[in-house]
C-alpha cells in the first residue's frame, strides 16, 4: 500500500510525498499552481515506427506512408497492420517527426501529416532530393484525433525500408 503525507501546514498548501509500494525511499513531485491533469513521463504516450518491407509510391500522388514495425509504442496508441495511424487517447500536445527516403533515382518529395484524413501540416517540400523529413507539433483530442504520414515524390520507386531512413514518431509534450 503507497502512502501519502502533505507538508505545508493546515491549509493544505505545500508539497506531498508519495512513497511507492515496496520502496523504503520518498519521491518528491512538484505540482503547477493550476487547473488540469498531472502528467508524468510513464503516463505520456510516445511511439516510434519504421518502414521494414519496402513500399512503391507512384509519381506525383500523396500517399499514405506504411510503417510495420514498432520500435516501442507506450500507450499502444499507433496501428502498425491496418491504418498506419497514431491515435492517442490522452489529449495533449504531440511532437510529430518523420521521413522518407526514395531506393533509387533522385526526385521531388512533399512529406505531409495529416490529421483526421486531411493535410494538416506540410513539413517537407524538396526540389530533387531523394528524401524528405521534418516535424510539428499537432494538437489531439484525445479521442477522435489520429495523424499519418503522406508522401507525394516526382519520379514513382520504392522507399528505402530501414529505421534510420524511413520513419514516424510521436511524443506527447503537454497535456490539454
Amino acid at each position: 500500500m503507497s502512502s501519502a503525507q502533505l507538508a505545508g501546514g493546515a491549509s493544505g498548501i505545500g508539497s506531498m510525498v508519495v512513497q511507492a509500494p515496496n520502496t523504503n525511499s520518498a519521491q518528491v513531485a512538484t505540482l503547477p499552481d493550476a487547473t488540469g491533469t498531472v502528467m508524468v513521463s510513464g503516463a505520456m504516450p510516445a511511439f516510434s515506427a519504421y518502414q521494414s518491407s519496402a513500399q512503391t509510391l507512384s509519381s506525383i500522388t500523396a500517399t499514405k506512408i506504411q510503417f510495420q514495425t514498432k520500435e516501442y509504442d507506450t500507450n499502444s496508441n499507433f496501428d502498425n497492420t491496418t491504418n498506419y495511424r497514431f491515435t492517442p487517447t490522452i489529449a495533449g500536445y504531440y511532437q510529430f517527426s518523420g521521413g522518407i527516403s526514395t531506393a533509387s533515382s533522385q526526385t521531388s518529395i512533399s512529406v505531409v501529416f495529416y490529421k483526421n484524413g486531411s493535410a494538416f501540416k506540410q513539413v517537407t517540400q524538396l526540389g530533387l532530393a531523394g528524401s524528405g523529413f521534418g516535424s510539428a507539433l499537432i494538437f489531439c483530442n484525445g479521442s477522435t484525433d489520429y495523424v499519418e504520414l503522406y508522401a507525394t515524390i516526382g519520379v514513382g520507386q520504392a522507399l528505402i525500408a530501414n529505421a534510420s531512413l524511413t520513419y514516424f514518431q510521436a511524443a506527447m509534450i503537454r497535456s490539454a
